[in-house]
């Protein structure tokens, strides 16, 4: 074959570095057709509609210069988190960005499959769901820059700029020529700080035996070094380092071990000390200690190399997605973001259910004191009523095109409906949602039936708010109305019930010791046509005091129907340490910044806020006056805050149905 001519072999290397520059990859594209080589064979992605049983997935790559991905890889907790959380479908791809790519997929395979069937054999998971996931996950054979598809250059163009991006390292100075780089990894992001936070110069290190115990020697001004031993808890290496006035330390991990993310472990939690630390390897640590002990002076620059990305999502429609942030290194994560594609789907295949719609807002701003508002023509009343189901479908955007774009923060927002200002349900709520921290995914079908009363004309005003200082939040809401009734089906089977009236109930407040003075009893009658009464509220807490109420503390809602009937709402959920997490197949958005893994009191980042209804119909009468009171409190008692009071957010009422 004939050696191509010059201006040849130059226009195909302009052609290959314009493609290189101008090839885009947004959230939400449709992801293009690849081949990946795996160790099961050859795998090739054409389509949604052609490689649906490769869908949704998650691709992810280890990298040898990131102690974060590398203990994603090497923890066990990690590995048997992926499978213990992963959903019936849905596929992993592990790659490597190592030369040897090969080697690492092999091992991390036997390292999956001997967890596969320990979790199997002490019953953890059945023998369909050990096939099923071994058959979903697919180990990558090439590196990932030889692969030969687009995927090099999507993680090349989405930078990783979130928790655990970029190479935590460790600059190594000595008295040779010249210095030199190893990798680190920070603590638990809410157990100690990073020495990179603390220190933007070098510091002096000097050894320490931190698992020995007490020392007379003073480190101030210096970084510990230790070495990690079996028995020894990280928390007595720090509190070690601490005494003797060291300004942070750095933990080598033991022998034959990987470095972790260091963590606290029960009461040790509830003491902080006020030093950084980190981890590195077994090795580095020896050289490190070698030099110390040939009284060469080391200093160590702490920085973050900024660096490609190491993973991205393919949901079940063949959009390419990001992951969100990785709060500390673990497969779970990755479950998460699958357990919201499989969430997505559902959301999807509801919202393709035949209804009418009707648009509240599209892609409006809610900003401000006064948020989105809109004047909405709906259907008349009587065919309102026509309908069995009536939700909320509610999307939460942002401008640009990738989180990192998205508004900090994870504020309530509340939509209020006035039909008629001479009503009583004027400026009601209809429905409450908590933003996403820095994700622009949210979507949520919430059920609203008990409050059509609430939509008392044909034309409302429709508002959306938040708190007026919050960055801009973009909606899209619709007015689903479903499930008509057949007029001839219900006279043979009876006419169905529709909510006719509300009575509104209790509103929230300040939580603190005053909060339930100012509730009285409420006295209403049911006459003969009402045939059933729902008790509905939406309740959530917020703010912080002495005892974390009540974002993070459990409170108790009780509704007493006639004196004996007793009706309660507990969030036992708050404060869990992943009790919202855990309920990202509920639509919780997953990987958010901030905190969201924690439970909240009646709440989650990212979800919405669904109306909590009970039937109360049997505890009423319909000869004489019923009576409803109500009382919130945290540990069984009226809340007594010593310090700033937090507030409950609370909109209830009792929806009265009658024939249609």
């Amino acid at each position: 074959m004939a050696k191509p001519e010059v201006p040849l072999v130059f226009a195909l290397i302009i052609i290959t570095i314009a493609y290189t520059q101008c090839a885009t990859f947004l959230p939400g594209d449709e992801a293009k057709p690849f081949t990946l080589r795996t160790l099961s064979g050859k795998i090739e992605y054409i389509n949604a509609k052609n490689s649906s049983h490769l869908l949704p997935m998650v691709l992810f790559a280890y990298d040898p210069r990131s102690a974060y991905m590398e203990a994603i890889w090497t923890k066990d907790s990690s590995v048997k988190a992926l499978i213990m959380n992963s959903t019936k479908s849905g596929n992993y791809v592990f790659m490597s960005y190592s030369d040897h790519a090969l080697q690492d997929v092999q091992w991390m395979q036997k390292r999956v499959t001997n967890q596969i069937a320990d979790l199997y054999l002490s019953g953890h998971i059945n023998a369909a769901a050990a096939t099923s996931l071994g058959k979903r996950m697919h180990f990558v054979v090439l590196p990932v820059e030889s692969m030969g598809n687009w995927i090099p250059l999507l993680l090349s163009k989405w930078t990783c700029q979130d928790f655990g991006c970029g190479f935590q390292q460790i600059l190594v100075s000595t008295d040779s020529k010249f210095p030199y780089v190893i990798n680190r990894l920070d603590p638990r992001y809410d157990w100690m700080g990073s020495p990179a936070s603390a220190y933007k110069s070098s510091i002096q290190v000097v050894e320490l035996d931190a698992c020995k115990g007490s020392s007379n020697v003073s480190l101030s001004g210096k970084m510990a070094i230790a070495q990690h031993q079996k028995g020894c808890s990280y928390f007595k290496m720090v509190k070690a380092a601490y005494t003797v006035k060291a300004a942070g330390l750095t933990v080598i991990a033991a022998k034959n071990e990987y470095p972790v993310d260091m963590n606290c472990h029960g009461n040790e939690c509830n003491v902080r000390y006020p030093i950084p630390a980190t981890m590195i390897s077994y090795a580095e640590g020896q050289k490190i200690l070698k030099l110390l002990k040939s009284k060469k002076k080391v200093d160590f620059s702490f920085q973050t190399t900024p660096s490609h990305n190491f993973y991205f999502g393919i949901d079940g429609q063949g959009k390419i997605e990001e992951t969100g942030w990785l709060l500390y290194p673990s497969f779970l994560y990755f479950t998460w973001q699958l357990q919201w594609y499989a969430y997505k789907s559902n959301l999807i295949h509801n919202i393709a259910e035949h209804a009418k719609v009707v648009q509240i807002f599209n892609d409006s701003t809610i900003h401000g004191k006064y948020g989105a508002s809109a004047i909405v023509n709906l259907p008349p009343v009587k065919e309102m009523l026509e309908y069995q189901d009536v939700q909320l479908d509610m999307a939460l955007s942002c401008r640009g095109k990738r989180d990192e774009e998205c508004p900090p923060w994870d504020h309530t927002v509340q939509l209020y409906v006035c039909c008629s200002n001479a009503t009583s349900h004027c400026q009601q709520e209809l429905g409450r949602w908590i933003t996403s921290f820095r994700r622009r995914i949210g979507h949520w079908l919430t059920p609203v039936t008990p409050l059509l009363p609430l939509l008392s004309s044909s034309s409302c005003n429709f508002t959306m708010k938040t708190v007026p200082w919050a960055q801009p939040w973009f909606t899209t809401l619709k007015l689903r109305f479903s499930n008509k009734i057949n007029t001839t089906v219900a006279k043979k089977k009876g006419t169905p019930l529709k909510p006719q009236k509300l009575i509104p109930l209790f509103r929230g407040g300040t939580f603190d010791k005053n909060y339930n003075k100012k509730y009285k009893p409420i006295h209403f009658n049911m006459t003969s046509k009402t045939k059933k009464v729902k008790l509905v509220a939406v309740i959530t807490g917020h703010g912080s005091d002495n005892n974390n109420c009540a974002e993070f503390c459990v409170t108790s809602h009780h509704f007493m129907v006639n004196e004996k009937h007793a009706n309660v709402r507990t969030f036992n959920n708050a404060g869990n340490s992943l009790g919202c997490a855990e309920r990202v197949l509920q639509g919780v958005t997953p990987n958010e910044h901030g905190t969201w893994l924690y439970g909240r009191d009646g709440w989650c980042d990212g979800q919405e806020i669904k109306p909590w209804i009970v039937d109360i119909t049997n505890q009423l009468s319909t000869k004489s006056v019923n009576t409803i009171t109500y009382h919130g409190y945290y540990n069984h008692t009226d809340p007594h805050p010593t310090s700033k009071p937090g507030y409950i957010i609370m909109y209830s009422f009792l929806s009265l149905y009658d024939t249609y």
